[in-house]
């Protein structure tokens, strides 16, 4: 049914169409939504046979979720933020049993300083816990990856993270396809676990592993991976026979055709990216874009096949290694060993910068050109930079360097006639 809905209204649907029995919440922004929107399904009953837990952290949410998946039960929960950070004991454990829960990461920065905007951050802080990442462009991927996140959980049992940009995302209102019940329960069907606890059939988890075997069961995580780069295409194939259209995947190549400089990335970005594509080919140049929906497990091979053309690959990507530059960046130089070319590394968004088309059609053209450096921070104040380095220098207790970019910043704004900033 096609509906004008907030992102996270419509993904609440979408999780409760696959009749999830334990659901644990904790708010964070910008999550909260979702959670509501389950917790008022389950309220109205619209959404039976399922336990809503209020938890009291977000560690406590996961923590939950681990004992009902491990007790049979269909479990899911969201987060974001320091929410993810707070649960991170809880997120290696959840994927060292091999349990499938689906978690939804509302994607945002990471403090200090404060900032309740979007990057990737968050999910980058745990990208090699073990779970099965995939980030939603749209809305409507969003919901429609949520329900293959239950599917792929289940058949691996592996826990899945479905990420959507916060606010972008899950606060843009937009028109989307929300199946049937009767739809999600010809794709999934209904769980049957692959290890639970059992009184009649007693035995531990997450018991001491010492170095004897320590390595095997860690090797058979990354199995799992790998077995994932097989299965999460397979399920997008099975998803567009059953509900029509094409959603999830690897990876999405856009008008890669004969393009000598690609752009990659992950998430909501990508939609002004091919903006910039589409702009730039009306003007003759030779550029596409990649968007990346599987991070974890990575698609090494299928984004070699994809940028087998470049010249030059550019990765926008919303998270920085401080000391090094670019995550995904990191990643996507590992598929291109074999044929190496210069893959440049743009920092953009972070904490929620806007990512403007003239922006990035700028590095774009620099990036043909052969004049972008291998790490570029996108429309950064490189002049409030240099000022609060000097003061670092000059005075030893220079106090913190947020508090005094904020207040450069409103010191260099322009004011009324009264003196007051307008």
């Amino acid at each position: 049914m096609l509906k004008q809905v907030e992102g996270s209204v419509a993904v609440a649907e979408a999780v409760a169409l696959c009749r999830p029995e334990v659901v644990c919440a904790y708010p964070i922004t910008p999550q909260t939504h979702i959670v509501e929107g389950v917790g008022a399904l389950v309220k109205s009953g619209a959404l039976e046979n399922c336990e809503f837990i209020n938890v009291e952290s977000e560690f406590a949410a996961l923590s939950v979720a681990i004992g009902a998946s491990a007790a049979g039960a269909r479990a899911y929960t969201a987060t974001a933020s320091q929410g993810i950070l707070f649960m991170a004991e809880a997120v290696y454990n959840a994927a060292g049993l091999g349990l499938p829960i689906v978690m939804t990461v509302g994607n945002r920065a990471i403090g200090a300083p404060i900032n309740i905007w979007n990057d990737h951050t968050d999910a980058m802080s745990v990208k090699d816990a073990g779970w099965i990442q995939l980030f939603a462009e749209t809305n409507q991927e969003a919901v429609d990856l949520h329900i293959q996140a239950f599917r792929l959980a289940e058949e691996l049992s592996c826990p899945v993270m479905v990420c959507m940009d916060g606010f972008i995302l899950t606060h843009a209102y937009e028109r989307v396809d929300v199946p049937s019940q009767e739809e999600v329960d010809a794709f999934l069907p209904p769980y049957d676990p692959v290890q639970v606890l059992d009184p009649a059939d007693p035995y531990s988890i997450g018991a001491m592993v010492g170095p004897d075997a320590f390595t095997e069961v860690r090797y058979l995580a990354h199995d799992k991976q790998l077995q994932a780069l097989q299965l999460i295409p397979e399920i997008a194939s099975v998803f567009k026979d059953v509900f029509g259209r094409e959603s999830g995947g690897l990876l999405h190549p856009y008008r890669t055709e004969g393009a000598e400089t690609v752009v990659v990335a992950l998430g909501s970005v990508n939609g002004t990216i091919k903006e910039v594509v589409d702009a730039m080919r009306e003007d003759g140049a030779a550029v596409g874009s990649v968007s990346i929906c599987s991070f974890r497990p990575f698609p090494l091979a299928e984004l070699k096949a994809a940028l087998a053309g470049a010249r030059n690959i550019v990765v926008v990507e919303k998270s920085l290694a401080p000391g090094l530059g670019g995550v995904v960046a990191s990643n996507v130089r590992m598929a291109m060993q074999e044929t190496p070319r210069p893959v440049h590394t743009v920092i953009a968004g972070l904490g929620g910068r806007p990512i403007t088309t003239a922006s990035l059609r700028r590095v774009v053209t620099e990036a043909a050109s052969g004049t972008l450096p291998d790490v570029h921070f996108l429309d950064l104040d490189e002049a409030v930079v240099a000022q609060e380095i000097a003061r670092a220098k000059k005075t030893r207790r220079s106090g913190p360097a947020a508090e005094n970019i904020l207040k450069h910043l409103a010191s260099a704004k322009p004011t009324d006639t009264a003196g007051a900033l307008p």
